[in-house]
This record gives structure tokens, C-alpha cells and sequence, in this order.
């Protein structure tokens, strides 16, 4: 079956747009079932309000912890599990930096 480009109407700004051959090949390679309902400018400004919506408010939570290195007390963006060391961001940084060669 040969695709061809279809004009769609995006349902937030109510403006024609073209869901390509190519686009469609993309859809079904991933296997989306439904075409696109939004032009590209309208998904772009959906994509950003989701993305800054949830979280942007809120601070971010931090826990407290000894470094497993050097004993300083710290706070990180995560809960420990206690099973696995943790390390304020000095060592953290040199940690990594050694094991990558750097």
C-alpha cells in the first residue's frame, strides 16, 4: 500500500497541516494507531506547558546522608535505599571522573 500526504485539521488552532508519507511510515513503525490531532506549533506549545506544568511549582525534595567517601554531611534529589553507598557531589564527581579516564 503506497502512502501519500494528507491534510489534517489540527483540533486546537483549527489550521490545515500535512501528515506526510513519511510521517505516516514513522506512525506505523512505531505502531501508533491514530494520526496526529495537532499541528507541529500546537504539539510544541502542548509539549512544553506538559513538561514545566507538573513539576515547576514544587520544590525539589532532598534527603540528608553521610558520604560514604569522606563522612561530610550532605543532602541529595533521591531516597537512599541503604543498600548501595552514597556520595555528597565532590566525590561523586571525582568518582566518575576516575572511572571514565578523565
Amino acid at each position: 500500500m503506497a502512502l501519500s500526504d494528507r491534510t489534517l485539521v489540527c483540533v486546537e488552532c483549527g489550521g490545515e497541516f500535512i501528515f506526510t508519507a513519511g510521517e505516516q511510515e514513522f506512525f506505523a513503525a512505531r505502531g501508533f494507531s491514530n494520526e496526529p490531532k495537532r499541528c507541529r506549533s500546537c504539539r510544541a506549545v502542548r509539549r512544553s506547558e506538559q513538561r514545566g506544568g507538573m513539576y515547576q511549582d514544587a520544590p525539589r525534595e532532598m534527603y540528608p546522608i553521610v558520604c560514604a567517601e569522606c563522612g561530610v554531611d550532605a543532602m541529595v534529589p533521591f531516597r537512599p535505599r541503604g543498600d548501595r553507598p552514597v556520595y555528597c557531589s565532590d566525590c561523586f564527581s571525582k568518582m566518575r571522573n576516575e572511572s571514565s579516564g578523565f
